[in-house]
């Protein structure tokens, strides 16, 4: 999703999430608002994502962008007393919610953590200034520039031919860690200085010992469980070897196993993140 250029003024007909640092004007009553407590985000008592009028007047606030052409605006406190709702995690609230506003919650969690551990600068501790326009800062001092950045993951499905006459077979893996009871798909960060498909085949093969080829890139989706500012980037791929089985790591998989897109486990991904969009999408495209 592309935003508004940095510095410009958002136009109110663009649907959906517009990320911004600049929205040209204070906080409306009516605006949206995201108060970050912790690691989770304040929503009203019923769930739903607050409004400014409903935090005291003078609390400061972070611009994030637009949703639907709604200004959205974001607070670090430090407690909730005194402030009425529900502090909820991204997981239980994307799971509620449509899409783009899980993807501004994620945002708000991204830039408010952001802001909360990038205070001083770390060349000579003094303390950072906000960049106008952008979400970033400088150092008054030194003039170390730092701004908000972004870690790359990539996560792909592996399909194989499966038995004469049966439908593709697709590899799901266990992990050792997060929720371990579900089935899901091979993962893992981008190392700098690699691209996205490098690191596809790298963690393919460290993972569950296999080679790929025929990739695709599917999509991506920003992921707020992982830690903020995380980026997803998923692909589709075909196993070099259909007689290969995959071999786990034992580190950070406990299992790996082929499922007919027929046959696929009820322990999957949560339906709003990219993994099961994959998943979905692969099956949908084997059964055709």
């Amino acid at each position: 999703m592309t935003g508004p250029a940095v510095g410009s003024a958002p136009t109110a007909q663009r649907a959906g999430f517009q990320p911004g640092a600049d929205l040209g004007r204070p906080p409306a009553p009516t605006d949206l608002a995201l108060p970050v407590i912790g690691a989770k985000l304040l929503t009203t008592a019923d769930g739903t994502v607050a409004r400014v009028a409903d935090l005291p007047a003078d609390t400061p606030w972070v611009p994030l962008g637009t949703l639907d052409g709604v200004p959205a605006w974001a607070t670090d406190l430090a407690t909730a007393d005194g402030v009425p709702g529900r502090a909820r995690g991204w997981a239980s609230l994307a799971a509620e919610v449509p899409e783009p506003l899980a993807t501004l919650a994620g945002r708000a969690l991204a830039v408010v953590t952001w802001r909360r551990t990038h205070r001083w600068c770390g060349a000579c501790r003094a303390e950072l200034t906000d960049q106008p326009g952008e979400t970033s800062r400088r150092c008054p001092d030194c003039g170390l520039y730092v701004p908000m950045q972004l870690s790359a993951a990539v996560l792909v499905a592996i399909t194989r031919p499966g038995p004469s006459g049966r439908a593709d077979e697709l590899l799901l893996v266990r992990h050792a860690t997060g929720p371990t009871g579900l089935w899901a798909l091979v993962a893992g960060f981008v190392e700098a200085g690699e691209t996205l498909e490098a690191a596809v085949h790298r963690e393919v093969g460290e993972e569950v010992g296999l080679s790929v080829d025929g990739m695709a890139y599917f999509g991506s989706q920003p992921w707020a469980i992982s830690g903020p500012g995380v980026l997803l980037a998923g692909f589709t791929a075909r196993a070099a070897d259909p007689l290969a089985e995959p071999v786990v790591d034992g580190r950070e998989l406990t299992e790996a196993r082929w499922f007919g897109l027929d046959a696929l486990p009820a322990e999957l991904p949560p339906a709003y993140s990219i993994s099961r969009w994959l998943i979905d999408a692969t099956a949908t495209a084997g059964r055709r």
